[in-house]
């Protein structure tokens, strides 16, 4: 059973990095790239207003319960990083630098990106098994104690991810502080 779970884990660990990956390699107009980025750094001032790595918690967290949902969790997922893929072409429409990076290791090489991504995975890959289960008719109570594990866990991830997103958001500088000011 364990080596099942392991292995739908890393299925649509693979489906979550593939779905990012076509997402991310979509044309963006400059025109519609840069009312993204607009878009995108009001909705970033909007959440810097409170605690910030609560703030991107919540916000991950709205976007991982529902993964957990029978069925339709695989299907948010495969949307989610297809939108979050799409949303980093805009993003490197709109920056040289950011271009030149291959869109998959910003998932692979941030810590928080690994947590976001793991945290993603464990829900749409129980979503497909809760499907499964439904159909062989296995009663899902005898899963609960498995369903709530993998929820906490969930939470668990995308709690150290938010704090780790907004601490090297804030630390860090972007790259657009790597460009030379024109006045």
């Amino acid at each position: 059973m364990l080596k099942r779970r392991i292995v739908f884990f890393f299925v649509f660990l693979i489906v979550f990095s593939a779905a990012f990956s076509v997402g991310a390699k979509m044309e963006v107009p400059k025109e519609e790239a840069s009312i993204f980025l607009d878009e995108f750094n009001k909705l970033l001032d909007t959440l810097k207003d409170g605690n910030f790595g609560m703030e991107i918690f919540l916000h991950n967290l709205e976007i991982a319960l529902p993964m957990f949902i029978p069925g339709f969790g695989v299907g948010w997922g495969i949307f989610s990083a297809f939108t979050t893929g799409f949303a980093f072409a805009a993003l490197a429409t709109t920056n040289t630098l950011l271009a030149k990076i291959p869109p998959i290791a910003m998932i692979f090489a941030t810590p928080f990106g690994l947590m976001e991504l793991a945290a993603y995975s464990i829900g749409m890959s129980r979503s497909f098994l809760l499907i499964v289960n439904i159909f062989k008719r296995t009663p899902i109570s005898q899963q609960w104690k498995q369903i709530v594990l993998e929820i906490c866990v969930v939470i668990g991830l995308l709690l150290l991810g938010g704090i780790v997103e907004a601490y090297m958001i804030e630390t860090f500088p972007g790259p657009n502080s790597l460009l030379p000011k024109v006045n």
